[in-house]
């Protein structure tokens, strides 16, 4: 299962909307087929594992990280797939909470006679997947916010300087992440002032993330990097209804995606933006600001989980927070969330917080 576990792993930020889910099979002790779910979600990973084991399928046991579907969509289901494929065993790390499916694919197994246990490796599978279920269960993305800041938490001098405030290898593990989700999120005003191109570099790898940038009327220029590069990397653009009408019609001509998001108090509902972004089949979102973007998504209860790069410098109370107002007067208000990790990342410190109600 553990294999199974870092194969699904593989396709974090390419299966979208699909779970990327990973598959073992093994007979007389010997692996003979491995699979995950193909970029795109298409094909599923038993189907891959099932064509590399070939006949050797029959009688072994196949080891999924969820549960194997059931239901007909673009294909037949996987379970049906693993029965006439001859498998004896199979062992899943959880059930699949696609109402769809949802227990149906191991009863579909049991009553053809196969074995099935389950629950092996659960905790860590329902963290693999937890943007599959966030957008199944919760109608949105699961939204990781990245910040990195000074020892006293600035992301900015009060002239604005912020290049760079951590080193090399922080920026290089940023990168890792943009690469393990689906789309990277900032908000217009880091977009007008950055000019960021919002790719993954440096990995040797080719990923093509998509960029979302939150801007009320779309008041950002059009010879931007992000807009000079839409025909590589996909751009989508939650806007609010007050948009103009020709910024509009020439971002749709440069060929961004529109998300039209309602307002609450003056700002883009992110709510309503999250769920814009689930519709168009998002399941995992990593936000890097700025500070307002980052209040408002707080404000919103969107936030699943902190990333958090701190740097040995200090830059004063003029410089610029790391978080926008929130308006909390109590610290019982607070929001709260807990550490999952802290690690040493060459002279800086890179520490992970998970929201303490993030799993439906």
């Amino acid at each position: 299962m553990s294999l199974a576990l870092a194969l699904g792993r593989r396709g974090f930020g390419r299966t979208w909307p699909n779970p990327s889910v990973g598959c073992v099979i093994v007979r007389d002790g010997q692996i003979v087929g491995r699979g995950r779910t193909g970029d795109g979600g298409r094909p599923h990973a038993e189907i891959v594992a099932l064509k590399q084991a070939g006949t050797h399928a029959e009688g072994a046991t196949a080891y999924v990280t969820l549960e194997p579907c059931s239901h007909f969509g673009k294909t037949p289901p996987c379970s049906q797939a693993l029965i006439k494929a001859g498998i004896d065993r199979v062992v899943g790390a959880m059930d699949d909470r696609d109402p769809r499916v949802n227990g149906q694919g191991f009863e579909m197994l049991r009553k053809a006679g196969v074995k099935v246990v389950t629950g092996i490796a659960r905790e860590e599978a329902e963290e693999d997947h937890r943007g599959f279920f966030n957008r199944l269960l919760k109608n949105r993305p699961f939204v990781t916010l990245k910040m990195a800041t000074s020892f006293d938490g600035r992301i900015a001098t009060a002239s604005g300087k912020s290049q760079w405030i951590t080193a090399p290898p922080a920026r290089r593990v940023v990168h890792a992440f943009r690469a393990r989700h689906d789309a990277v999120m900032i908000g217009g005003r880091t977009a007008r002032k950055d000019n960021p191109m919002l790719n993954v570099r440096d990995l040797g790898i080719d990923h093509k993330t998509v960029r979302v940038i939150v801007s009320r009327k779309l008041d950002m220029p059009e010879n931007s990097a992000l807009a000079e590069s839409i025909k590589e990397l996909p751009l989508w653009l939650c806007h609010g209804p007050d948009a103009p009408e020709e910024r509009l019609q020439r971002w749709v001509a440069l060929g961004a995606k529109l998300i039209p998001c309602r307002l609450k108090a003056q700002m883009i509902d992110l709510v309503h933006a999250m769920q814009g972004l689930a519709e168009h089949g998002l399941t995992r979102v990593f936000c890097e600001g700025g500070g307002t973007l980052a209040a408002s998504l707080i404000g919103a209860h969107c936030v699943d989980e902190l990333i958090g790069f701190n740097a040995g410098l200090l830059i004063g109370a003029e410089g610029q927070p790391s978080i926008g107002t929130l308006g909390i007067e109590n610290l019982s208000e607070a929001p709260n969330f807990k550490l999952k990790s802290v690690q040493k990342i060459g002279p800086d410190i890179m520490h992970v917080w998970q929201s303490q109600t993030h799993f439906i």
